[in-house]
């Protein structure tokens, strides 16, 4: 797992009874989900654990309107097209890609799904018809 500018714990946060797509959106459809913007952080963290280190970081973030520099965990090489739209329409649960990250309190990459072969599985699994140009040629 990358290491993170802020600690953030999936696990705890999900048990409070979030889900994915409350923090992390898909703008339009597109290609990428987002990290959360800070001042859906900072909603509840006006106030809860305020005087924490982490969230006095947090809140220097939001004061500067700057985004926390999250790292990446999950990546595709930059010869490989793909789209978070595509699937959230295919209605592909989070889960299935990143794995169960209601138990994750560090975010890690526990599942292939950045890989050809990781691809491949699924898209057999859910007998999806896949083309070379589908994954390596943008979409029109």
């Amino acid at each position: 797992a990358p290491v993170q500018p802020i600690p953030y714990s999936h696990k705890k946060h999900l048990a409070l009874g979030l889900e994915c797509r409350q923090c992390h959106v898909n703008p339009e459809g597109g290609e990428m989900m987002t990290f959360p913007a800070t001042s859906i952080c900072m909603s509840c963290h006006q106030a809860i654990a305020a005087d924490r280190p982490a969230i006095q970081k947090l809140a220097g973030y939001a004061k500067a309107r700057t985004p926390v520099p999250w790292g990446r965990v999950y990546d595709t090489p930059e010869y490989v097209f793909w789209s978070h739209g595509a699937h959230l329409a295919a209605k592909v649960e989070c889960v299935e890609c990143h794995g169960n990250v209601a138990e994750q309190d560090v975010m890690a990459q526990v599942t292939d799904v950045v890989t050809m072969l990781g691809c491949r599985r699924c898209h057999d699994a859910r007998q999806v018809f896949t083309d070379c140009g589908d994954c390596h040629e943008p979409r029109q």
